[in-house]
């Protein structure tokens, strides 16, 4: 297909999202680092308020929690 805005729509965005995803989760085996990152998104969310990011950020330190974070719609980069 013809790229728009720079961007090519198709199967390969769909593979990418999808990479994406995978890695992601594959980082929060690596707990300490996934907490990290978490915070680093939390501090620039615009579409949460403080309270949610606290709560999030204060729960990351839960092993299973950075889990919950990606499948759920955060991006841990």
């Amino acid at each position: 297909m013809a790229p728009i805005g720079g961007k090519q729509l198709g199967r390969e965005n769909g593979y990418c999202t999808t990479m994406k995803k995978i890695l992601e989760l594959l980082v929060c085996f690596l707990h300490p680092i996934a907490v990290v990152l978490v915070w680093i998104n939390l501090a620039g969310r615009r579409d949460i308020n403080g309270g949610a990011k606290l709560a999030w950020g204060i729960f990351a330190l839960i092993p299973l929690v950075p889990f919950l974070y990606v499948l759920t719609g955060g991006d841990l980069w």
